[in-house]
């Protein structure tokens, strides 16, 4: 009898996270189509009105802009590929550089 409560209970579970999934897929989804239709629609507004960020539509970060408030068009982040070792190496010169690390050895 215990058996056939936990196959119910796990069935009605089951079918509450099944439920809950599609419901969920399904807003993204209309989110989704309405943000694009919004964001096209700003584009052609913007592209009409010269590029400029229309008052309505909220202007972006000020890290994102150059000097004269256009956008920046350049890679904000660089990456560099490091050899193992060698960030092994830093690793450990700024974990014995830190004070936390003096004052254990102080202690022992």
């Amino acid at each position: 009898m215990l058996h056939l409560l936990y196959i119910i209970a796990f069935t009605v579970i089951a079918f509450f996270a099944v439920s809950n999934l599609i419901r969920s897929l399904i807003n993204i989804g209309t989110e989704t189509q309405r943000t694009r239709n919004t964001w096209n629609s700003q584009r052609n507004r913007n592209n009409f009105n010269g590029g400029r960020y229309a008052s309505s539509q909220n202007p972006p970060h000020p890290e994102l802009l150059d000097e004269q408030g256009r956008p920046v068009n350049e890679p904000l982040l660089v990456m560099r590929s490091v050899n193992v070792d060698d960030a092994r190496e830093k690793l450990d010169a700024l974990y014995n550089s830190s004070p936390n690390n003096n004052q254990e050895e102080d202690q022992d």
